[in-house]
C-alpha cells in the first residue's frame, strides 16, 4: 500500500489510498499530540481554544479546499481508518477526510500544505512571534524545532 506519511512526536500527517471507496480515492488523517503541544502553549488555553487542535481543525478545512481545486471531492467521515498512526501514547486529537476522484499529484501536495500551514497556525495561534521554517523540514528536524519552543 503506497502512502504518503510526514510523523513525529509532536504531528502527524497521512495520506494513503482508500481502495475500500474506489479507485482515486484516498484517505487523510493527521493529528496533534496535545501533551507536547500543551508544553509549547504552557497550558494557558482550555481544549476548545487549543491553538494545535483548532489548527488541525482549520488545516483541514484548507485540505479540503486544495482537494476541491485539484478536481477531488472531500468528504466527511467517522471511523478507525487512522487508528494506530499516533507514534506515542501521549493524548492525541486528530482529523480524517476521505478524498474521492484524486489526482495521482495530490497525496504529496496535501502531506506539504498540511505541514506546513499547521505549524504556521499553531504558531500564530500561541502567540509566539517564531518564524516557522521556510520550507517543509524532514519530520525529526521539524521535530526538534517545536523542542526548541518548550522552556522549562
Amino acid at each position: 500500500m503506497i502512502r504518503h506519511a510526514y510523523i513525529n512526536d509532536f504531528l502527524y500527517v497521512v495520506v494513503r489510498p482508500d481502495n475500500a471507496a474506489g479507485q482515486n480515492s484516498l484517505i487523510y488523517c493527521s493529528g496533534v499530540n496535545i501533551t507536547r503541544f500543551r508544553e509549547i502553549t504552557r497550558g494557558l488555553h482550555g481544549l476548545s481554544s487549543n491553538p494545535a487542535i483548532r489548527g488541525l481543525q482549520r488545516v483541514k478545512h484548507g485540505v479540503s479546499s486544495l482537494a476541491h481545486s485539484q478536481g477531488g471531492t472531500p468528504k466527511d467521515v467517522r471511523g478507525k481508518d487512522c487508528a494506530g498512526i499516533a507514534p506515542t501514547r501521549d493524548t492525541w486529537y486528530s482529523e480524517l477526510l476521505r478524498i474521492e476522484g484524486a489526482p495521482d499529484s495530490l497525496p504529496e501536495e496535501i502531506v506539504s500544505f498540511a505541514v506546513m500551514d499547521l505549524v504556521e497556525k499553531i504558531l500564530i495561534g500561541c502567540c509566539l512571534n517564531i518564524v516557522p521554517p521556510d520550507h517543509l523540514p524532514g519530520p525529526d528536524e521539524l521535530q526538534e524545532f517545536l523542542e526548541s519552543l518548550i522552556t522549562t
